[in-house]
C-alpha cells in the first residue's frame, strides 16, 4: 500500500507559506527553503535505525544510542534538490550524497537523464531522494527507477510540494517507496505546474527564468 507522509508541523506550514508568495525575493526564497529542509529532515529521519556505543559522561561510563549518519545517501535530483540538501545536511552532517541530474522535456513532460553518480556500497545504505516539486512525477520516478539498479537498503521520497497527479503516477511505479511532503495542492495546470504551487522551484532559487 503507497504511503504519503504530509508534514504538517506548525512551522513547517508557516515557512512554506512565505514561499509561496510571488514576491519573495531570491535571496529569501533560498533562506526558506534551507530552513524548511531542516525541519522536514527532522521527519523523515525520524525512524532512523540507531546503534549503541559506550561513552564517557562527566560523571560515568554508559551505553548510549547514536545514528550512523554515513550510512544515509541524500540524493539531490537536480538541480532543484541542491538547495532542499543543505538543510539536510545541517541535521546529518554524516550523510553521504548522491546526484541524479534530470531535466524534463517541456514538450513531452518526460524525463531525461544527464548524470547519474552514487556512493559506493550502496546495498548498505538507506537513500533519501530529494526534489522540492513532485508534479508530474516523470522525473521522480525515473530518478527513483535508476537508483533502485544500485539497490540500495532502502529508498524514501521527499518534496516540498505535491501534486496528485504526480503522487498517483509515482506510486503505479514505485508503490513500495514511501513519499514525505509538506502540502499535497489541487492540481496539474496543462505544462505541469503545481497550482497554486509556488512556481519554478530551480528558478526562484537561483534566479533565473
Amino acid at each position: 500500500m503507497p504511503v504519503v507522509h504530509v508534514i504538517d508541523h506548525p512551522l513547517v506550514q508557516h515557512k512554506l507559506t512565505l514561499m509561496r508568495e510571488k514576491d519573495r525575493s531570491t535571496n529569501s526564497f533560498r533562506r526558506l527553503m534551507h530552513e524548511i529542509s531542516m525541519l522536514m529532515a527532522y521527519e523523515v529521519t525520524r525512524d532512523m535505525p540507531t546503534q549503541m556505543i559506550d561513552i564517557e559522561t562527566p560523571m560515568e561510563a554508559m551505553r548510549a544510542p547514536v545514528i550512523d549518519g554515513k550510512k544515509t545517501v541524500f540524493v539531490s535530483i537536480m538541480r532543484a534538490g541542491a538547495g532542499f540538501l543543505d538543510g539536510m545536511l545541517e541535521i546529518v552532517p554524516g550523510a553521504r550524497v548522491g546526484h541524479v541530474g534530470l531535466y524534463r522535456d517541456p514538450r513531452t513532460l518526460v524525463a531525461v537523464e544527464y548524470y547519474f553518480k552514487m556512493p559506493d556500497h550502496m546495498e548498505e545504505r538507506d537513500a533519501i531522494v530529494l526534489d522540492p516539486m513532485l508534479a508530474t512525477g516523470n522525473s521522480a520516478a525515473a530518478a527513483v527507477e535508476r537508483l533502485k539498479e544500485v539497490k540500495p537498503r532502502s529508498i524514501r521520497f521527499v518534496s516540498l510540494l505535491a501534486a496528485p497527479e504526480g503522487l498517483q503516477n509515482f506510486h503505479a511505479q514505485h508503490p513500495d517507496v514511501p513519499v514525505y511532503t509538506a502540502a499535497i495542492d489541487r492540481q496539474l495546470d496543462e505544462h505541469g505546474y503545481i497550482l497554486p504551487g509556488l512556481g519554478d522551484a530551480g528558478d526562484r532559487l537561483f534566479g533565473t527564468k
